[in-house]
């Protein structure tokens, strides 16, 4: 860690300390999620697509919080740490930390510390079905070591900002199945090392409709083409008769630090039937060399009691005149505090 950076922790930290913290519960809460699923590309243009993935996916999170609103919080996951090449049942399984740090109030701020997940694009919260967020992913930023801020503005709005880099300490390891420690001599954009990488987003809620629009800048890494920038925007409207949409867009120049510049789109809508949530997803990838991805998807979850969720999905994937049909099946069981 350069002194800059333990500068400005030194520096976040004294506002932790003066600052009026934000009122919250005190106290440890918890929560488990385990999940059982399988995947399967079951026909596809090219047969060598055509395997099975039975996965098994542990995420433990934990928060405590003291009477000064400072708050310690770890998540672990537990899961297939490598993509699948073959058929397979719960193989190269491994433990690793996806978040640890510490978050603190300061009036209408809230500051976070440690590693974990910038703020850009929101589909892999807000996108219902098993496939919802199956080609956004791609832009996810996680398992950062950053510097973050959430300001409030007003009482629907919020700023987040922050700057981070590609986790390369021993807590980008894994235990069990070893993926290996990063390191920035890979290259890769934002995988620096240093804090030069930044995202913000603005996000507002309006009665039944909320948007977020945002953009980063992701340095170059070692033999990278050159920096990225990307944008992001996207809505939600939750309808009188029950249906929940959302739709989100990004675009990128340099997309991972290549040559290559990237479109995504995202268009999801849910409807809740009871106990049963029936989803539709089309989405879109668009890389300038590699081709365009399309994927459709439906799909539907059935809530069998509260915190335990069976769902499946079917999706159509075109990946740049390559054909794939998916399956994919899950039971999602969530406890805690």
């Amino acid at each position: 860690m350069t002194n800059g950076s333990i500068r400005a922790l030194a520096a976040l930290s004294l506002i932790a300390v003066s600052g009026r913290a934000y009122a919250q519960d005190t106290g440890f809460t918890w929560e488990l999620e385990l999940e059982l699923g399988n995947e399967q590309t079951y026909e596809s243009d090219n047969p060598a697509n055509e395997i099975r993935d039975t996965f098994a996916t542990v995420t433990f999170g934990a928060t405590y919080t003291f009477a000064n609103g400072l708050a310690l919080f770890s998540t672990l996951v537990g899961e297939s740490v490598t993509d699948p090449i073959a058929d397979r049942s719960f193989d190269d399984l491994g433990l690793y930390a996806e978040e640890l740090g510490v978050r603190f109030g300061a009036g209408p701020a809230t500051f976070t510390l440690g590693k974990t997940a910038p703020v850009f694009g929101t589909a892999w919260d807000n996108a219902a079905g098993y496939f919802g967020d199956a080609l956004a992913e791609d832009y996810e930023l996680v398992e950062q070591i950053s510097l973050l801020a959430d300001i409030a503005v007003g009482e629907t709005g919020t700023l987040s900002f922050g700057v981070f880099y590609a986790d390369e300490t021993n807590l980008s390891r894994s235990i069990g199945f070893d993926r290996g420690r990063n390191d920035s001599a890979a290259g890769g954009a934002g995988n620096t090392g240093q804090f030069d990488n930044f995202a913000v987003q603005w996000t507002q809620e309006l009665g039944d409709t909320y948007y977020h629009v945002g953009a980063r800048f992701l340095s170059e890494g070692a033999g990278d083409v050159d920096d990225e920038t990307g944008v992001v925007a996207g809505v939600g409207h939750s309808l009188d008769t029950g249906i929940d949409l959302f739709a989100e867009l990004a675009a990128f120049q340099n997309f991972g630090g290549g040559a290559e510049d990237a479109t995504f789109a995202t268009l999801n809508a849910a409807y809740g039937l009871g106990q049963v949530t029936l989803s539709g997803t089309y989405a879109r990838r668009d890389l300038d060399m590699a081709g365009v991805t399309d994927l459709i998807s439906i799909g539907a979850d059935y809530e069998v009691m509260d915190g335990l969720v069976i769902g499946g999905a079917l999706a159509h994937v075109d990946d740049a005149g390559v054909t794939d049909q998916v399956l994919g099946v899950n039971l999602v069981w969530t406890l805690g505090s």
